[in-house]
Order: structure tokens, then C-alpha cells, then sequence
């Protein structure tokens, strides 16, 4: 079966939201977030017209891991002026994790920011997701700093990891 991670157009969208309703959901039940009291929570938040927006407005390069026709795994970059970027929405349908693809997508993002020029990659996280936040400092991210919001029953985790781009020697 061919797997390959491709740039997603607006025809993949309805199937983006899918996959990043069903991955979010999974940590919404785990940790008992609801559309009532987390209506923020990407597992919630994420709609069509939330990606078009992405996508149109904010011009977010949008990636999604594909096994044969399925998509199965979707990442979003935020460029932002600073040399900063922001990884945004990395999932994996539940079905599919454990076998590598979290990290492909995530080596994919990091090699797209380098490219793009970032020096720097930023994400936020549930702070409570000790598992999740270990697998990315596992990955070279730091974790630098929590906020507390009152549209969220959880806390958020901030975490970054800086980026060495490639300089051409030979030009």
C-alpha cells in the first residue's frame, strides 16, 4: 500500500476536519473535556469554514499523511514574521497511531518550517498530557511555559524547538 504526506487543496478539507475531530476526541474523552466546558477544544472547534479560513486568510500550509487513498494523519504551519512558526493541529486517526506516523508527520513539519525559513517551531499542548508532552521533548522540543485560561478546563503547554536551516556552501 502506498503511504506519502502531501499538500492538501480545498477538496481534502471536509476530510482534514474528520480526522482532527476523531484524533482530538480521543484526549477530550480521556481527560473529560466537553463541548460544554472545553467549546474551544479542537476536537469541537474544527470545522470547514475554521480550515478555509486557515487556509485562504491565513495562508497555513496544510500536510496530510496518506495510506493509499485514506488520509490518515494532518499537520498545519502558522508562518509567522519572526522567523517563528507555530505547528498546529498534528493528529493521527486513533486506529492508526503506534506505528510511526506522529513522527513522520512531525519530521515532515520541521523540514516544511526549515524550508519556509522558520528558526523556530512553536506548539501548544494540554499541560495534564504527560505522554504527549514527553514525546515531543523526546523530539527536541522545549517546554517553556503554561497558561491557564478560563475557556479551558485544562492548562496549556507551550513548548518550541529551534531549527537549523541548511546553508548551500556550494553556491
Amino acid at each position: 500500500m502506498k503511504t506519502m504526506i502531501k499538500e492538501i487543496d480545498k477538496n481534502n478539507i471536509p476530510e482534514c476536519v474528520t480526522v482532527i475531530k476523531e484524533s482530538f476526541k480521543t484526549v477530550a474523552d480521556a481527560f473529560g473535556f466537553t463541548p460544554e466546558n472545553a467549546p474551544g477544544f479542537t476536537a469541537f472547534a474544527t470545522d470547514e469554514a475554521r480550515l478555509l479560513q486557515w487556509m485562504d486568510e491565513q495562508h497555513r500550509p496544510m500536510y496530510s499523511y496518506f495510506e493509499g487513498d485514506k488520509l490518515v494523519g494532518y499537520y498545519n504551519l502558522l508562518i509567522l514574521d519572526n522567523g517563528e512558526c507555530e505547528l498546529g493541529s498534528l493528529c493521527v486517526l486513533p486506529e492508526y497511531r503506534h506505528s510511526g506516523i506522529g513522527e513522520i508527520l512531525l519530521n515532515d513539519a520541521l523540514e516544511k518550517a526549515k524550508t519556509l525559513g522558520c528558526r523556530v517551531m512553536k506548539l501548544s499542548i494540554v499541560e495534564e498530557n504527560t505522554v504527549l508532552r514527553k514525546w515531543y521533548e523526546a523530539h527536541g522540543f522545549i517546554h517553556i511555559c503554561t497558561q491557564k485560561y478560563d475557556s479551558f478546563p485544562f492548562t496549556c503547554g507551550y513548548l518550541e524547538k529551534k531549527l537549523l536551516l541548511y546553508v548551500d556552501f556550494a553556491k
